[in-house]
This record gives C-alpha cells, structure tokens and sequence, in this order.
C-alpha cells in the first residue's frame, strides 16, 4: 500500500535511470508527478505502455498521460518542486530553454552527479550564479543508491542536503516510505563535490579490475580516495563535516564496488584496453566521472591541489597514458 502523505506538485526533469526511479519513488509515495523527457518517442510509450522503454523498463508507472510530457516549460510551471536529474554534459543545453523566471519561487533540488564543463560549476552553482536562485531554495540528492535497486524497492538510502533544514526536510519526507531511509544535511557543496569525485575513484577501482589487481589493492585504493576528498573537500569548502558519513563514504564505496556502477564499468573497459569511444558507445550510458575527471583537473591546478588517484585517471583518459604504467605509479605511491 503507497504511504499517505500530502501531496507536493515535483516536476522530474530527465529521462534516464535514476530520473525514472525518483519518478517512481515520487509516484509510489502518491504526489503529483509531471515528468519531463527529451525523446518524444519516449514520452508516446510510457503514456501508451506505463514504462521507460530505455531505461529500468520493469518499473511500471500510472501517471496520467498529460503528466509525461517533452514540453519543459510546461512541467516547471505546474509544479512547486524541480528536481533536476539530467546528464551533467546536457544539463546546460537542456537549461537554454528555460529563463530565470520561470524558475522564480521554485524549490529546486538537483539529482545530477556531475559538473558543468565551462566553469566548472556545480549545479547549484550553476543555478546560483546563472538562474539566480537564492540558496534556501536549492538542495541536492546523494546516495549511495542505485537506480536499479530502487526499481526493485530494495531497502536504499538518500541524504538531502541544502544550507535551508527546512527545505531538506520537506524533500526529505517526499521521498520516506518502506524502502528509501532518508536523512538531512547542510553541505550542500560539499555533497555535491564528494558525489562528483567519488565517480573519478570508481572510474580508478574499475581500472585496476580491468588490469588485473586485486581486492587487496582496491582496498587501500578506496580508502586513499577517501583522503583525497577530505582533502579536496576540506580546500574547497572548509566545514565540520563527517567524511564517513553515508554520502561520502557509503556513496564512493557503492560507485567502486557495485556490478550496477556504470563508471567502475566504464573503468574496467578501459583497463581491459577498449579506447575511450568504444567504451562510450558500448556503455550506452554516461559515465559521469570521465567528464567530471577533467574538471577536477582543472580545480586542483587552479587551487594548487595535488589528487593522486584523480590525476592518474585524468591521465588515462585526457593525457593517453597507458593505463598499466599510471597505476604501477599510482602503486608505489600508495605503498
């Protein structure tokens, strides 16, 4: 039986798996759901068969017809929340159509684990500086959690976190039911980096699959990339902050390990000696930490920042270094 909650009017912008989940955990929990996709073909569908052909396609969906819709404009303005859960590389282009306006008043919370390639900007960010959204009404969606476990309602957890509590625990109470466990935080910028980087470290633990090392040397490779983003983290946006918390910690360990992260995949396929292209097209999905990789390069030479692991990813995929002799380096570094 769905929860009973009040409903909220939340517009899910994105097409993609995690986008098709939050519309199902939104829906399931009974508010008022409009969802915007890109693909009209996708959108005619889900109205006519109640699913996502591309994307988590078991997950069935009973939103009226005239809630599914390609018309961006339209979803925003019926609705009081936005969350945005687009690619990161698309989410610019996708936010052209839309001026300030027609974001005034909104609540807006970003589901979007990447960062924007021009400035280097994280979603807020970006929807700070360039939408003018004042920072009460921003908010971000961290894991760790997967999309396909969602799907199939295994018991998850999400943090929600924005510099207004108010704002974090509404979204909060929106996604609470049986098997989403949610909890609240204030590092808002600080969610939204450690969620860019850990996709960098899964992208190296898929590497060194791919090459051939072990779950001895993941282990220390894991727990190194949690001192690079503390690091990072603590330059970047100083704050009292628990590093081992579930949106840190628990987030980079589910991207680095899990069979359902696409970038530990992407990683593998690149240990494995697939190109950089071919391992795109084969993925058929983005793998949010090759395009984070370069612009984690270019904060750390901008802020004097020394990241290792980050650097011997970015070297793999932006320099063409041959992925056996950066992490033979990357070893010796770690002994």
């Amino acid at each position: 039986m769905k929860n009973q909650k009040p409903k909220n009017k939340i517009a899910v912008i994105g097409g993609g798996s995690w986008a098709t989940a939050i519309t199902k955990i939104l829906s399931f929990n009974g508010h008022d759901v409009r969802w915007w996709l890109r693909d009209q073909d996708s959108v005619d569908h889900i109205r006519k068969y109640g699913h996502n052909p591309k994307y988590l396609s078991s997950v069935q969906f009973e939103l009226p017809e005239d809630h599914i819709s390609s018309d961006l404009k339209e979803v925003i303005e019926q609705s009081d929340w936005v969350i945005f859960a687009t690619p990161s590389f698309a989410f610019v282009e996708i936010m052209g159509q839309l001026t300030p306006d027609k974001l005034k008043g909104k609540k807006i919370a970003s589901a979007i684990k990447g960062i924007t390639q021009h400035e280097h900007y994280t979603i807020s960010q970006y929807l700070h500086s360039e939408f003018l959204i004042p920072q009460d009404c921003l908010s971000n969606i961290s894991g760790p959690c997967h999309a396909e476990e969602v799907a199939a309602e295994k018991l998850s957890f999400l943090t929600f976190s924005s510099p207004n509590s108010a704002l974090a625990e509404e979204l909060a109470s929106c996604f609470k039911n049986r098997f989403m466990c949610t909890s609240i935080s204030n590092d808002l910028l600080g969610t939204e980096y450690g969620s860019i980087i850990k996709n960098i470290f899964a992208i190296a633990s898929g590497i060194s699959i791919g090459l051939g090392y072990g779950d001895n040397f993941r282990a220390v490779l894991v727990s190194e990339a949690m001192v690079e983003m503390r690091y990072f983290l603590e330059q970047l946006v100083p704050c009292d902050r628990d590093i081992l918390s579930p949106s840190y910690l628990g987030d980079t360990l589910v991207t680095s390990y899990s069979q359902y992260s696409r970038n530990r995949t992407f990683g593998v396929m690149i240990g494995s000696g697939y190109t950089i292209n071919s391992a795109i097209l084969e993925l058929k999905m983005v793998a949010e930490g090759y395009y984070a990789s370069k612009a984690i390069k270019a904060l750390c030479i901008d802020n004097n920042l020394v990241m290792p692991i980050a650097d011997a990813v970015y070297n793999v995929l932006y320099e063409k270094m041959p992925a056996e002799s950066e992490f033979n380096k990357l070893g010796g570094k770690l002994c």
